[in-house]
């Protein structure tokens, strides 16, 4: 059975990581379309705010603070979107945060927390909202990258943590689609660097502030592919021409691939001085930016 989806107008879309970058464009444009939106994340105040400008512009939304890692607040997150809207139509799992650093230089205590946030918390979304989507039909879909498949320096860990998350969606999707046969689409969305605040609230080993290599995106266009997938079954998509590249190339050339990594390390930080190195790792930002902030005059070259 194929997964029937409907239009954005007439969807209940659940939004993790909704406060910031791309859940928070993501939101912001299927409020646009119609949609009836439930804002999740970990900053209440900041939530609270999109959900304000949300319906101040005539859109609908619902802002839930939520800890995806914390599987009971997400039961209640879609218990929330239920006793509001009645239903569920799209399931977006696209809470997650970053950490630069070496692997060597990692912290244990922190990585585990990054796979608490970055890969629990899509296992946690899923099994939250499949049971309603199973019942009416409907989207699933979790946010990897391209280091799903790519697995640059320096991001070692965040890499590890979005290779689970392919891992998890590919098996999820064949359960639920082929086997049980159920009508739920389940998309993986995999981008490119894309220009939000993931930077600013990455863990940070380094003594620089970190930042992604160019070229970047822009949030809107990683949201775009998003709510296709809403409104579109879809297997999976790569957003943005690098992340096309890159993949291919460590699937088909990954020797060629490790080179073209190793030149990654050192244009990932910024000359200047490391701004907040715990980042958002244990403590919500109260920031509602899409895109990031602009830091120095490049990434350092060493000597």
């Amino acid at each position: 059975m194929s997964a029937k989806l409907k239009k954005l107008a007439d969807q209940v879309i659940v939004i993790t990581g909704a406060s910031s970058g791309i859940g928070l464009a993501t939101a912001e444009t299927a409020a646009k379309k119609g949609a009836k939106v439930v804002l999740a994340a970990r900053s209440g105040d900041a939530l609270e705010q999109v959900a304000g400008r949300i319906n101040a512009a005539g859109g609908e939304a619902f802002a839930v603070t939520c800890d995806v890692s914390d599987r009971a607040q997400v039961d209640r997150l879609a218990e929330a979107a239920v006793a509001r809207f009645g239903r569920i139509d799209t399931w977006v799992n696209d809470a997650g945060l970053g950490m630069w650093g070496r692997l060597d230089q990692s912290k244990e205590e922190d990585a585990r927390r990054l796979f608490d946030v970055n890969f629990w918390g899509v296992v946690h979304g899923s099994m939250a909202a499949l049971p309603h989507l199973k019942k009416n039909g409907g989207a699933l879909i979790n946010l990897g990258s391209e280091v799903s498949d790519a697995y640059p320096p320096i991001q070692g860990m965040y890499a590890a943590t979005k290779h689970a998350v392919k891992g998890y969606t590919d098996a999820l999707r064949v359960e639920i689609e082929e086997v049980d046969n159920a009508p739920v689409s389940i998309t993986l969305i995999q981008p490119t660097a894309v220009d939000t605040p993931f930077p600013e609230h990455a863990r940070n080993f380094t003594d620089k502030e970190p930042k992604l290599p160019s070229p970047t995106i822009e949030p809107q266009q990683v949201a775009d592919v998003i709510l296709h997938a809403a409104e579109h079954p879809t297997r999976d998509k790569t957003v943005g021409a690098m992340s096309f590249v890159n993949v291919m190339m460590s699937k088909l050339v990954p020797g060629m691939a490790d080179k073209m990594a190793a030149k990654q390390a050192n244009r990932q930080y910024y000359d200047e001085p490391a701004r907040n190195p715990e980042g958002a790792l244990y403590r919500p930002s109260e920031e509602t930016q899409v895109v990031g902030q602009v830091h120095g005059t490049g990434g350092v070259e060493p000597k």
